[in-house]
């Protein structure tokens, strides 16, 4: 089968960056599902995990979080999905990725495609809804299903593909929802998500949301620049409320900022799960299965902006290069359909 990958960490515009291999396809086995992968994306971590790094692979790294596709072969553990089944997953950290004819992947953190979408629609939307679903009802441990009409969240990113799930996910669920956004595009993008109201990251977003009448919020969620906007988020996190954010930090986030307010920071990462094979492993294919639900009933719609064809090198590549401008809105699908 036909694999796209790196051996070594260079930028986007080498020729080598990406590159084409071949090798045998793999058999599953115990819980494993064999997907014949029909659409995929690009995501910040396949930029940082391809341009960060050193020294020469021995084998080529394969990556791609993102995967939409066709059951083909099963192991002989596997009781949730059988050859022939429409998938959708964001796959684990520590295998081999998307970005490939063929894919193994654990059916416990797969989930039964929507079927009311088109491969690109689908493609885009596993590893952000994963995310959002995750950071919200998890770590800032929200009740959907709650009267949440007098809770605020302020999400800071909006636009970005996480922040466009997270911002129609939170609108679901009932809350007074502040996105962050900077442009006349993204504002307009984040209030077609259902966002409530606007603020620009750019500019003091204490003073940004203490204009809308905001003293303070009672969820934050941060997607972007942690480390330049701790000093905000402690001062408008509520006394009580929750933090949770998914961007690594570089200079190190000083939380006795929070101890007076007795706020709570949560951690964000979506392959903690099939990283570490916890016992909750298998939340993320019932996870999945409820975005398809809503997705096919309009609850909420697909983030792809931008649609790429078919999948190769070039079309990775090109990929790649949008996400790196950090001016993204929404998600960038690569697919064979």
């Amino acid at each position: 089968m036909k694999i796209i990958g790196f051996t070594k960490h260079l930028p986007i515009t080498d020729p080598s960056s990406l590159e084409e291999f071949t090798e045998e396809i793999p058999t599953p086995k115990g819980h494993d599902l064999l997907v014949k992968i029909i659409a995929t994306s690009v995501n910040p971590v396949d930029v940082g995990v391809r341009g960060h790094g050193r020294g020469t692979l021995k084998q080529p790294k394969v990556i791609g979080w993102d995967a939409y596709g066709t059951v083909i072969q099963i192991g002989n553990q596997v009781s949730l999905f059988k050859p022939g089944d429409q998938v959708f997953y964001a796959g684990s950290f520590i295998r081999p990725g998307s970005d490939s004819d063929y894919q193994l992947v654990d059916e416990r953190i797969v989930g039964h495609a929507p079927t009311k979408l088109s491969a690109a629609e689908i493609g885009v939307m596993p590893l952000t809804s994963l995310t959002a679903w995750e950071a919200l009802f998890e770590r800032l441990r929200i009740d959907p299903q709650a009267d949440n009409s007098d809770q605020t969240i302020l999400i800071i990113n909006g636009s970005g593909g996480v922040g466009s799930i997270a911002t129609q996910l939170a609108h679901m669920a009932g809350l007074k929802v502040i996105a962050s956004a900077s442009r006349s595009e993204t504002i307009a993008w984040v209030k077609k998500n259902g966002a409530d109201y606007t603020v620009n990251h750019r500019e003091n977003l204490v003073t940004e949301v203490r204009k809308l009448g905001f003293h303070y919020v009672d969820y934050i969620l941060n997607l972007n620049d942690l480390d330049g906007h701790w000093n905000e988020i402690a001062e408008l996190i509520k006394p009580e409320g929750t933090v949770c954010a998914i961007t690594e930090n570089k200079l190190g986030i000083n939380l006795q900022k929070l101890t007076k307010k007795a706020a709570s920071f949560n951690w964000e990462w979506m392959y903690t799960k099939s990283y570490y094979h916890t016992d909750d492993m298998i939340t993320q294919h019932q996870i999945l299965d409820k975005v398809a639900d809503l997705l096919d009933n309009g609850d909420i719609h697909s983030t792809v902006t931008k649609v790429l064809r078919p999948i190769n090198v070039a079309n990775l590549k090109q990929a790649h290069a949008l996400v790196e401008t950090n001016h993204e809105i929404g998600k960038v699908a690569i697919s064979n359909e």
